[in-house]
């Protein structure tokens, strides 16, 4: 059973996909709502998702799959078919798949920018190969390449322009440098760190401040493996 948020929420999502073919934003939906905050819409969509009326997509900015709707909004008992809300990303966005390293090379999708800065949506764009050193792969997981935009990480090596290597994952340790998704839709490379039960994303450059912040707004999205560098 859904709470009366939730099912405004879900109710809300679904007229504007069927009215626009696209989402509302994470402000159009606290606006919609009356929310103070976007954090509440997290939560909101994390229940949502946690009951399996609706599933956000990786690597596509603010991608939401409905599985369901609940008879009150129209649903079926069973048999609906979900439905894609596309977000600012393109359909043709792969599946993750495990690098094929051929002749020491292995051509991973090129995914979109990330921001070294403030965070930006990222991950948002049509994803050619970008072919990369077969060493840089990590592991039996799916890799794939980001280009760098701003220069909040200058301090550990990671320039504006870079490409760096990034192996899936939702987990991560202490210090890593990671792909952070905040709020469901904003993505950007920073060192995590834990404390307490809030999430510390830490730049590596003395001009931008540590982003603090609630765990449940946070998810991984990967782990930094590897960087190249065009001159």
């Amino acid at each position: 059973m859904l709470t009366k948020k939730q099912l405004d929420l879900l109710n809300f999502i679904n007229t504007r996909l069927q009215r626009d073919g696209v989402p509302p934003s994470f402000d159009e939906m606290k606006d919609a709502l009356d929310l103070r905050s976007k954090s509440g819409i997290h939560r909101l969509i994390t229940a949502l998702e946690e009951r399996g009326f609706i599933r956000r997509l990786a690597h596509r900015a603010r991608a939401i799959e409905i599985v369901k709707l609940p008879e009150s909004l129209g649903g079926a008992p069973s048999g609906f078919t979900p439905t894609v809300i596309e977000g600012d990303a393109p359909a043709s966005t792969p599946a993750s798949a495990i690098p094929v390293i051929q002749s020491g090379i292995a051509n991973l999708p090129l995914m979109g920018r990330i921001a070294a800065g403030r965070p930006i949506e990222a991950i948002n764009e049509s994803p050619p190969n970008f072919a990369v050193p077969g060493q840089m792969i990590q592991g039996n997981a799916p890799h794939y390449a980001l280009e760098v935009r701003g220069d909040s990480m200058i301090e550990a090596g990671i320039n504006d322009g870079d490409v760096v290597v990034i192996r899936e994952s939702n987990l991560a340790d202490e210090g890593d440098i990671v792909v952070a998704q905040v709020e469901g839709y904003e993505a950007t490379l920073k060192r995590f760190r834990r404390r307490g039960g809030m999430v510390v994303l830490e730049a590596a450059n003395p001009r931008y401040e540590p982003r603090v912040l609630p765990e449940g707004s946070v998810s991984v999205q990967g782990r930094l493996v590897g960087l190249i560098r065009t001159y």
